[in-house]
């Protein structure tokens, strides 16, 4: 049978204001399973915030969001659409992982603590088991030396690594990174970006990439997404829109990363 392959995330009619403030106009966006999309415009043009509500961290002022097949933030009741509680919240975000800007570790866990906590309180796993899962992701990211370590004493590539793994270990349907770069000293970006990079060739997990790096969007997405003012401006795959990129705003963004040199990276 061919059935046809479903959307793994799917935004529809998505509008967020903060007050008076649009930020995001009726946006549609579907991810499909195992696909790498990246997000690049910028600042203030609403990708940040497109990341934000898959991560359950800002509640959308009118539209839906489905994931993996079920309403993220609504629930039907007796055949109407509610908002969702917070069990059905919590079960839906189950299937998203999440790589913030600023690590998020727990200071006072070890870096085996760090990465066990959630798979033995969410998923129910012994401590034994999880331990195990945990070393094979943290030996994915390169980490697998710093176990008893403590976050503060890492760099800050070492604690996105971790960071990574952790999110790893729960087993997401769909992984959303959120620049997650930017804080990093230019120096470990590199790190960072090559374990994104080896974990987007593994293909099976769908990625939202959010992200202000150019060269690492034309490499690894699928599918690139430019919004700007709260809409998305132009989509299509890394070779048309940052060689053949067709409206006016988008040719003005790319030409600022294309000046003095032949690659997309940040200037």
């Amino acid at each position: 049978m061919n059935e046809k392959v479903k959307p793994v995330v799917s935004y529809r009619n998505i509008r967020k204001c903060f007050g008076d403030l649009e930020v995001l106009h009726s946006i549609d966006l579907d991810i499909m399973p195992a696909e790498k999309v990246a997000v690049i415009g910028p600042s203030g043009s609403g990708k940040t915030t497109l990341g934000r509500l898959l991560m359950t961290l800002e509640e959308p002022t009118s539209g839906t969001i489905e994931v993996d097949g079920e309403m993220l933030w609504h629930q039907e009741v007796k055949g109407k659409l509610v908002r969702a509680s917070e069990k059905h919240l919590h079960k839906v975000r189950g299937s998203i992982g999440m790589v913030f800007q600023h690590f998020n570790l727990f200071p006072h866990m070890t870096i085996m603590k760090n990465v066990t906590e959630a798979p033995i309180r969410v998923l129910g796993k012994s401590r034994k088991e999880a331990e195990a899962e945990a070393l094979e992701m943290l030996d994915k990211v390169g980490m697998a030396d710093k176990v008893d370590n403590y976050p503060s004493q890492l760099s800050g590539g070492q604690k996105q690594r971790v960071a990574i793994a952790r999110a790893l270990v729960m087993h997401p349907k769909v992984m959303i990174f959120d620049e997650p770069t930017s804080a990093l000293d230019p120096e470990l970006v590199g790190e960072v970006l090559n374990v994104i990079k080896d974990i987007a060739k593994e293909g099976s997990m769908a990625m939202l990439l959010i992200t202000h790096e150019m060269d690492f969007a034309y490499e690894v997405a699928d599918r690139v997404i430019f919004t700007d003012g709260g809409n998305i401006i132009e989509e299509g795959p890394p070779q048309q829109i940052f060689e053949n990129p067709q409206s006016e705003r988008l040719q003005s963004f790319i030409s600022r990363f294309r000046e003095g040199s032949s690659s997309y990276g940040t200037a």
